[in-house]
């Protein structure tokens, strides 16, 4: 896919963060490697996503790589103005050439013949300094490229679902031996990437980075809906029909619940603050949806219905259009 961030997610550069989050989590919900096993393309549509996302949903990222800070892959670069084949301008020493560049325009645009040993126009130009180069010794050396960093090692971590929802770290081994607390990002998504630098393979150049994609491990009764978890509450007869206070599971641990008198099967319930912090460290409501429990066979209750004339003439299914 294209290099530039905005344009992976299909966003425009002034969107907002909450539009950048909605395109992210439909365009990874369609590519996920879950969903397209053995589909190379998907995977690295993915990648790519995830990548823009990890830089476009944090402030500070986002910020450097619109000023053209860093570069789409996170990486810094150069400062404006700075050519490695020259000195400010696009003009210097040009070692593939045996010559040098003007300073006045592009590079390459005028030539000075050495006439010779490279080092003596230098030792003219600059005030004849040790070796004949500006910085001392064989010119070529000033403009080797730097030792190349170790290669990077990716990770993949399950989150279990209360630690996703409450922000927990989470400790993990890395492959070079170190064991750390990853702090996991406010508002991420499954397939969210984090990068840990310097915990990647050694190299010449320094260590590489350790990235780190990041899932929500499935729970038994709980489901995330964005930023809302919702979870089936089952209520005995009696708790729906006189009202009743229930003990209800949280990722923050139990509490309790209200249930109005006359509530049926069907109808939510809403615990605000108790469900997935968002990016600005709110966080979402848990949503119970009322299950009347009745039991397979009581007999009391068998006789009283028997009895119970109340509900003859009222006829819950007429919205469906029958009798």
């Amino acid at each position: 896919m294209a290099k530039d961030l905005y344009a992976n997610l299909g966003v425009a550069r002034g969107a907002s963060a909450a539009e950048i989050k909605k395109a992210y989590r439909k365009l990874a919900k369609a590519n996920h490697p879950d969903t397209h096993a053995g589909d190379a393309a998907a995977l690295a549509r993915f990648k790519d996503v995830s990548a823009a996302y990890t830089i476009l949903s944090d402030a500070d990222e986002r910020g450097k790589y619109d000023r053209g800070e860093i570069d789409a892959d996170g990486q810094p670069k150069a400062p404006p103005g700075f050519d490695p084949r020259g000195f400010g301008g696009g003009g210097g020493f040009n070692p593939g050439s045996g010559g040098f560049s003007g300073f006045g325009g592009n590079a390459g645009s005028t030539r000075f013949d050495a006439g010779g040993d490279v080092g003596d126009l230098f030792s003219e130009l600059f005030g004849g300094r040790a070796g004949g180069a500006p910085f001392g010794g064989d010119p070529r050396q000033n403009f080797r490229a730097a030792p190349a960093k170790g290669s990077d090692v990716a990770y993949r971590l399950s989150v279990p679902f209360e630690d996703a929802a409450l922000l927990k770290a989470q400790r993990i081994a890395l492959q070079n031996g170190k064991t750390l607390d990853l702090k996991l990002p406010a508002g991420f998504e499954p397939g969210r990437q984090v990068r840990l630098g310097g915990q990647g393979e050694a190299g010449p150049g320094g260590a590489g980075d350790a990235l780190v994609t990041l899932d929500i491990a499935a729970h038994r009764f709980m489901r995330r809906d964005g930023d809302d978890i919702r979870l089936d509450l089952p209520v005995r007869l009696g708790e729906a029909v006189l009202g009743a206070k229930v003990k209800v599971p949280t990722p923050d641990g139990p509490v309790m619940l209200g249930v109005p008198a006359g509530t049926t099967s069907g109808r939510t319930l809403r615990l605000r603050g108790r469900g997935f912090t968002r990016a600005d460290g709110t966080r979402g409501d848990l949503l119970a949806t009322v299950e009347v429990d009745l039991p397979a066979d009581d007999a009391e209750l068998r006789a009283f219905a028997e009895r119970w004339t109340g509900d003859a003439s009222r006829n819950p299914r007429s919205a469906l259009g029958v009798d």
